[in-house]
Formats: structure tokens, C-alpha cells, sequence
């Protein structure tokens, strides 16, 4: 029998609205959350592999505020865009999808490999009064876990690549594989939230519009992090990290801290890379904090 999410009534009391806006190709679906009076507060955008509702338990805890949250193109169930799914093509995504909504200037909130987007949108001139980074990329990817995952992963990927399309999906949406990853990445010990993680990712992690888009998201993923974006980054940053990340280790989130000219930096003890997962109400707590100051 399936874990009900521990943070469902929290986030059933929150108004909730789905839509579609047609942004470079991509049918790309958002959701809406809070109250659509105001004036939309925070704009999200999730990991790889992900969808939006990785990042709903962060949201749970945010009642009050109005904020965006999309599936990325080609994940999810938003359709891939017309261009080459790269940092530089995720970042005109972003642009246009801010644009298309009326939400440019709107604050940033990036997770894990949507740090990177965000982070390079940013450089690449979209405007943005502050941004969020939660588990942030900020080392290079043989970095801590890296160099004993990556090698791996490469090679998960070159299978795919190699199968017919339809073997391909079946291969990189495999289960088995995404509960080792999950099993890597969890750190709670709290038996139940633990399996309910493993389950979320189960529901998740094989939505993607095709081998060939989640391919070239992981080759985006790999491509660069946010500290090569950091001299671009002068707007108040708020970084939210866990000291026992092994895909971004503490260590880079210190180091962007302190390259950032107005940064806060919130170390969240005991908890790796699913800070939205285990930890969410300090996380918003964060935030709240973070935009109130900044208000």
C-alpha cells in the first residue's frame, strides 16, 4: 500500500491551478499555487529528472504566497522544446517562459540542476530582484560522488543512446535503477518518509518525453555549474545546502557564499541532496525569512 505524502494536507490547503503556454516549441505545463490576487511571488524550476511536484512539499509549507511552478521541457508532461536541449537552450526556455507569462523581474528559486538554469539565465541578462538556490551545482561534476557515479552514468547513457527508441525508454526509465539512485540520495532515517521518497521517485523519475531530450539534459547537467555563472549573480542570494550532499558537497555551496557580493547562506545539518524531500519547512522557513528581509 502506498505512503501518503506527509506534507499532502498542507498542500491541499493551498489553491492550486494547472495550465499550458506554448513557449519555443514546447507545450510547457505550470502550476499555480496560493492566491492568483497577487502578484506572483516566486517562480521555481526543478532538477533533472524531476517534475514539479518534487518541489510541492517546499511549497506546502509556503500558504500565502503566489507562486509558478513548471515542469521542464521534456519532463514531466511538458513537451521538449524545438531547440537542443543545452544550458544555453534551457536558458532561453526560462526567458521566454518568464516572458510569455508576464513574470519577468519575478524572484528565482532553482533546485539542484535547476540551479544551473537559473543561475546561467541570470547571466544571460534575464532580470530577477533575488534568487534562491537550493541544493545547488557548485562544484565540477567529479566532485564527491561524482567520480565514482559519473563513470557509471555515462555509460547508462551510452546504452541508451545506442537501444531503439522505444528499448531506450524502457531502459532509462527502468525502476530498479532510479530506487538505487534514490536509495544514494536519501538520509533520513525516518522509515516511512524514507519509503515514501523512494516511492515518489518511482511515480516520477520515468516521466520524460523521450530518450533522446533526457540525454541531452544530462549532458546540459554535466556541462558546467553555477559558480562559472557566479560573476553575474549581484542580486541578494539566498543558498540553502546540506552538509552531507554527495552531488553538491558543502563545500561548494561555502565556496559561492563567498564569491557572491550579497549572499546568505542557510546549512541544513543531517540532510544530503533532497532538502525539498526531508527538510522542506526549513527550507521555507528560509525562504520566508530570506524574502521578508528582502522585501
Amino acid at each position: 500500500m502506498p505512503v501518503p505524502s506527509p506534507y499532502a494536507a498542507a498542500l491541499a490547503a493551498i489553491p492550486v491551478r494547472e495550465a499550458a503556454v506554448e513557449v519555443l516549441g514546447s507545450t510547457t505545463r505550470y502550476w499555480e499555487y496560493g492566491p492568483h490576487d497577487r502578484p506572483v511571488d516566486l517562480v521555481l524550476v526543478h532538477g533533472y529528472r524531476g517534475d514539479h511536484h518534487g518541489l510541492e512539499p517546499i511549497v506546502s509549507y509556503l500558504p500565502g504566497l503566489h507562486v509558478v511552478s513548471p515542469d521542464l521541457p521534456g519532463f514531466g508532461v511538458s513537451t521538449a522544446t524545438s531547440r537542443t536541449h543545452s544550458i544555453d537552450g534551457y536558458v532561453a526556455w526560462l526567458a521566454a517562459f518568464l516572458d510569455a507569462l508576464g513574470l519577468t523581474g519575478t524572484t528565482l528559486l532553482g533546485h539542484s540542476f535547476g540551479s544551473i538554469v537559473v543561475s546561467h539565465a541570470l547571466a544571460a541578462g534575464v532580470p530577477s530582484p533575488r534568487l534562491i538556490l537550493v541544493n545547488p551545482i557548485a562544484v565540477d561534476a567529479m566532485s564527491g560522488a561524482g567520480r565514482i557515479v559519473l563513470p557509471l552514468t555515462r555509460l547508462y547513457f551510452r546504452i541508451g543512446r545506442a537501444l531503439p527508441e522505444r528499448a531506450a525508454h524502457v531502459w532509462l526509465g527502468n525502476r530498479l535503477t532510479t530506487y538505487g539512485m534514490s536509495l544514494m540520495l536519501a538520509r533520513t532515517r525516518d522509515r516511512r518518509l524514507r519509503r515514501w521518497i523512494h516511492e515518489e521517485h518511482g511515480r516520477y523519475f520515468g516521466r520524460f518525453s523521450d530518450p533522446a531530450t533526457l540525454a541531452e539534459g544530462y549532458d546540459a547537467s554535466m556541462s558546467t555549474n553555477v559558480i562559472a555563472a557566479a560573476p553575474a549573480l549581484t542580486m541578494p542570494t539566498l543558498i540553502v545546502a546540506g552538509d552531507v550532499d554527495s552531488i553538491a558537497p558543502l563545500e561548494g555551496a561555502r565556496r559561492l557564499a563567498e564569491l557572491l557580493p550579497d549572499a546568505r547562506l542557510v546549512v541544513l545539518h543531517g540532510v544530503g541532496h533532497l532538502i525539498h524531500y526531508e527538510r522542506p519547512g526549513e527550507a521555507a522557513a528560509a525562504i520566508r525569512d530570506f524574502l521578508g528581509a528582502q522585501a
